[in-house]
């Protein structure tokens, strides 16, 4: 499946992009045995393009991500307050389907594509001025100043 210009244009407003060129994901639905459950097993492919979080250029980014939702019943309530089915486990991580409803495959894609998304991009050459960190990959400048270093002075 492959998402139209209208859509990805939504999702780029969406998921705050600059832009979401392509997106595109290859989806098989499987059983999961005897559980009532079933695996939706999905490839996703994106061409995005979000803003630096250092110089807020452009940054482009190449996305393929494989993933794996597990789909199960709503579970179904008996006569008494207990659950008919003994193979339900309320602590199971699943996308529940309820009777009647349909697959949104769409918004399980877009769900995936907003896990992938870098949540800092950064340009390979970006960096902050002297004094400024950005992660514990920068080093920390020797004349910066901070409330714990004046409070150090103090206590001495």
């Amino acid at each position: 499946m492959a998402a139209t210009a209208e859509e990805r244009q939504g999702l780029a407003e969406r998921f705050g992009l600059l832009s979401l060129n392509g997106l595109e994901a290859d989806l098989e639905i499987v059983s999961a045995g005897t559980s009532g459950r079933f695996l939706l097993n999905g490839n996703l492919r994106a061409e995005v393009t979000q803003q630096c979080v250092v110089t807020l250029e452009p940054v482009d980014a190449s996305i393929e991500e494989p993933f794996e939702i597990i789909l199960g019943w709503s579970p179904v309530r008996g006569e008494g307050d207990g659950i008919d089915s003994g193979e339900f486990d309320p602590d199971e991580d699943f996308v529940e389907i309820g009777a009647g409803d349909g697959l949104d495959l769409g918004e399980m894609v877009a769900q995936q594509l907003s896990l992938a998304l870098d949540p800092y991009p950064r340009k390979p050459d970006a960096h902050l001025e002297k004094g400024w960190r950005i992660g514990p990959d920068e080093a920390e400048s020797e004349d910066r100043v901070s409330p714990f270093s004046v409070l150090r002075k103090l206590r001495e």
